[in-house]
């Protein structure tokens, strides 16, 4: 029986993700910052066959609550046997350039918070565990469109790389997650096109790729030759052109 703590449990792709754990057994602890919307999806996974969903509130922007949701975590489930990292927003591009304010309330939500709750569970982890967290293509390269997000997500894949290194001494397993597209609430004005996943494919992929103790992992997986191509592309080219 697994046990699994998800930080962002309220997002699309964590709680389809948490519904394939449930369905194995698993036991879970959800973290997030909409109370009633964790007990809803907790009492959902006990029906899908979850041994235990319990919840609990994090702000992950308020960095001195995070030792104590973590030791809750550890507390309720007697040890984790993998944490998914899921929380995050999409900023609006155009309202990050007009404040810089925004900017790094954005930055600090999608980079430094998910650095800040890395550094803190490396020290908590044993050995054969996994620490799971979702980056983004975005990361691969600055967009105009969208360089706040895209840099913060940069910075997350930076970080677990270095610690992945550090960590793999103590058989502890990092495994940067990059989606691609994915049609969920968050990007309900966007239009789609066969580019997008559903989240339930993503969360396929990411039990898939934690089972299987990958460092990085692309979803859907045709991701990787397209961003291969992007960051293959010299930068005063890159600069012309709009994608």
């Amino acid at each position: 029986m697994q046990r699994i703590l998800i930080v962002g449990a309220t997002s699309a792709i964590a709680e389809a993700t948490a519904r394939r754990w449930a369905a194995r057994g698993a036991s879970l602890h959800l973290l997030g910052r909409q109370a009633a919307r964790l007990e809803a999806i907790a009492d959902d996974l006990r029906v899908r066959g979850a041994t235990q969903a319990t919840v609990g509130r994090l702000d992950v922007n308020d960095f001195p609550a995070h030792a104590k949701a973590i030791d809750d975590a550890w507390g309720h489930l007697g040890g984790v046997d993998v944490v998914l990292l899921a929380h995050g927003t999409l900023p609006d591009q155009d309202a990050c350039e007009a404040s810089v304010d925004l900017t790094m309330r954005e930055f600090t939500t999608n980079g430094g918070a998910t650095i800040a709750l890395c550094a803190e569970l490396a020290s908590r982890l044993q050995a054969g565990a996994t620490l799971a967290v979702i980056s983004s293509v975005a990361g691969d390269r600055g967009r105009g469109s969208n360089y706040t997000y895209g840099s913060a997500k940069a910075a997350i894949t930076t970080f677990l790389s270095g610690l992945g290194q550090r960590l793999r001494l103590r058989d502890i397993n990092i495994l940067t997650i990059k989606p691609g597209f994915v049609d969920t609430p968050m990007t309900a004005a966007f239009r789609k096109s066969p580019l997008w996943a559903k989240p339930d494919a993503v969360a396929a992929g990411i039990v898939r790729a934690i089972a299987r103790r990958r460092a990085v992992v692309y979803l859907p997986s045709f991701w990787w030759l397209i961003m291969f191509i992007v960051k293959a592309i010299p930068e005063s080219i890159f600069r012309r052109v709009k994608i």
